[in-house]
């Protein structure tokens, strides 16, 4: 469903009106289309004397292609770009701010001591409003559960206030975030800057993602095609987010397999067929559906990711709720993944380095009102991740969720108006999301690259109001 209000606030007329009123002015995100650069215009880098990630970030920015200038806080990046092979020069004459930015890198893993933090203050008070619309910030940390002392860990902790209240402030577009990488794990954090600073992320802000070690090196890829040669299953492909989820693998290069009930079997011969994969009508919840699941992937010489979009919904408050209608949310959106998973990773159904991706939901995260069922289920498929993500660290298998806000699909256009524009306006971005926000985001967890990503629930909601 298309968003009226965003395309009225951005005409002459309505911006005007907009503008008068007081209204909120929505930009249209900027999204990503095959071909294009990783980033266009100029990256500033921002850190302290003690920065650790500098040598790292000079061999991904020449990887993308990037143009990099040093904030004046940072003078030893020019070295070390140029030590990169980059060319780049320091952002603005006499303290007096630059050319515009696409987008701001601050390394903070040196912050050793709040009382260091005055660098972050100058670094973002110099260059706030120098920022492009639809730009990117990216902070990097050390994770603070592995500092080595309290006033370290303390310290790093603090940037999730600071990422956060920006992505507030910063609005046009801008999306905030904060990466905490690991000690050893910056071999692993290509994949992770190449999507967050990138039109891929267009809908992703005010979330903290983790890097952390991985029991394979990051693999040597094509960035274009980072997915060629891998069997996805996706569940739930026939419509909608599952339909842009297929779409997004099978142009990344991917052979899909798409999987929904017998009943939409004939929308899912169109999706599987037009994106020369496969189709599979199965019903998940059925006792039956994990051994047929692992027989396909045998059959296929296993699959390489597994995408657990397949979701229902019935709305009731609970004390209005009839139980069939909590058993079938629960088996559908929990323990249906559950006992796929478990299946799956006991017969060898899955390929050493498989990426396993849960889609969750904002409301597992908030609550919302009429869906205790739902959010149940949701909040358990977070759970699922976190828990089980140590376990299959063992077997060089990841898996992380995404936690989709409020996207424009179907089952959104059937929100009744004022409910509508009140998810759609309560976020940062100010308008709701499009299928392919999640798609992009899914697509990352899934990179052969992104094998230090494990354990991560990912908000796709331009950074929504609701359980902030």
């Amino acid at each position: 469903m298309s968003d009226a209000y965003l395309g009225f606030a951005n005409s002459p007329i309505g911006s005007r009106i907009a503008a008068a009123l007081g209204l909120p002015q929505p930009q249209p995100l900027e999204r990503f289309a095959p071909g294009q650069p990783v980033i266009r215009g100029t990256v500033l880098l921002g850190g302290t004397a003690t920065s650790e990630l500098l040598t790292a970030l000079a061999g991904i920015f020449h990887s993308i292609g990037a143009q990099t200038l040093a904030h004046r806080g940072l003078p030893q990046w020019t070295a070390t770009a140029n030590a990169a092979g980059l060319m780049t020069g320091r952002w603005g004459v006499e303290d007096q701010p630059g050319e515009k930015l696409k987008a701001l890198v601050f390394d903070a893993s040196g912050l050793d001591d709040s009382s260091q933090s005055d660098a972050l203050y100058q670094f973002f008070h110099d260059t706030a409003r120098s920022v492009l619309s639809c730009g990117r910030v990216v902070v990097l940390g050390r994770p603070p559960e592995a500092c080595a002392n309290p006033r370290k860990a303390t310290a790093q902790r603090a940037l999730e206030g600071l990422t956060r209240a920006l992505a507030k402030e910063l609005k046009r577009a801008i999306a905030v975030q904060l990466v905490y990488v690991a000690e050893g794990a910056e071999g692993h954090l290509e994949s992770t800057l190449r999507f967050l600073l990138s039109p891929r992320s267009a809908y992703v802000s005010g979330q903290v993602v983790r890097v952390g070690g991985a029991s394979q090196p990051a693999a040597a890829l094509d960035w274009n095609q980072p997915l060629a040669g891998k069997k996805i299953l996706v569940t739930g492909a026939s419509r909608g987010i599952g339909t842009a989820i297929a779409e997004v693998m099978a142009r990344d290069g991917a052979q899909v397999i798409c999987l929904d009930v017998p009943q939409a079997q004939d929308a899912l011969l169109e999706v599987a067929t037009r994106l020369g994969g496969k189709a599979l009508a199965l019903d998940i919840g059925a006792a039956e559906a994990p051994q047929a699941l692992v027989d396909a992937a045998l059959a296929d010489g296993g699959w390489d990711v597994v995408v657990h979009n397949a979701g229902i919904t019935r709305d009731k408050t609970i004390a209005n709720m009839k139980p069939h209608l909590w058993q079938a949310v629960v088996n559908v959106n929990l323990s249906t993944q559950e006992r796929i998973n478990e299946a799956l990773v006991a017969s060898g159904a899955l390929k050493p380095g498989a990426r396993i991706v849960c889609v969750s939901s904002i409301s597992g995260i908030a609550g919302n009102m009429g869906q205790t069922n739902y959010a149940l289920s949701k909040a358990g498929v977070i759970g699922m991740v976190q828990s089980t993500a140590p376990h299959l660290a063992a077997r060089g298998i990841t898996i992380n969720a995404v936690a989709p806000g409020f996207i424009e699909t179907q089952m959104t256009a059937a929100v009744p108006f004022a409910i509508r524009e009140a998810g759609r306006r309560m976020n940062s971005m100010g308008q709701g999301g499009q299928p392919v926000d999640v798609a992009e985001t899914i697509a990352w967890f899934a990179s052969p690259a992104s094998g230090g990503l494990n354990g991560n629930v990912v908000r796709v909601c331009g950074q929504s109001l609701l359980g902030a």
